[in-house]
């Protein structure tokens, strides 16, 4: 069971869907008890984010320590750095780096973008420059850590990986065929 956490940031209903559609089984937890994998989705503001999180935290920061597959969508990639430009205090701080926000461009990013430098069990079966749909007005920098890059302005984490850890700041929700062979992927890895 993929365990999809509802604190009240995130699109639940078109990701829960696109989760199914690739042969998931999900539910929407408010608890990390039983969760198989753990998708953790995000929309808004990384404090509020945050605060959110906060009476999950440590069961969430246990349960990827103990290799509980986990994929964190947009706001919830931006959450797994140490901080973000947008709001004071400390995010999750397992991936390095403070999230910024875009200087050049309109703002916010909005919109199909090609990534590049793809990596890592997420992107099988997909090829460099395929398009993935973007909404976001900070960005996590390209780190060890980064699977996928994207450039808007500058070049930006589009994708990190660590271990059983995976984010996108795409949503692979709305990101058609490519997005939901992103989604296998993840299902794929979380029953092995």
């Amino acid at each position: 069971m993929i365990s999809i956490i509802d604190y009240g940031a995130g699109n639940l209903k078109s990701i829960s869907n696109a989760l199914k559609k690739v042969g998931a089984d999900v539910d929407i937890a408010e608890r990390l008890d039983d969760a198989d994998a753990i998708v953790l989705p995000g929309v808004g503001n990384f404090g509020d984010a945050m605060q959110k999180i906060r009476p999950l935290k440590q069961n969430l920061l246990d349960a990827i320590a103990d290799g509980t597959p986990f994929l964190g969508l947009c706001l919830g990639l931006q959450v797994l750095f140490k901080g973000s430009e947008e709001a004071p205090g400390k995010g999750l701080g397992i991936i390095p780096g403070v999230c910024k926000r875009f200087t050049k461009g309109k703002v916010p990013h909005m919109g199909w973008n090609q990534i590049t430098r793809m990596k890592g069990p997420l992107f099988d079966g997909l090829i460099e420059g395929d398009n993935f749909y973007f909404v976001h007005s900070y960005y996590g920098p390209v780190v060890e850590e980064t699977s996928a890059v994207c450039s808007y302005g500058t070049d930006f984490s589009a994708a990190v990986e660590k271990a059983n850890l995976y984010a996108c700041q795409f949503h692979p929700e709305r990101s058609g065929a490519n997005g939901l062979r992103v989604l296998a992927n993840f299902v794929k890895e979380a029953r092995r």
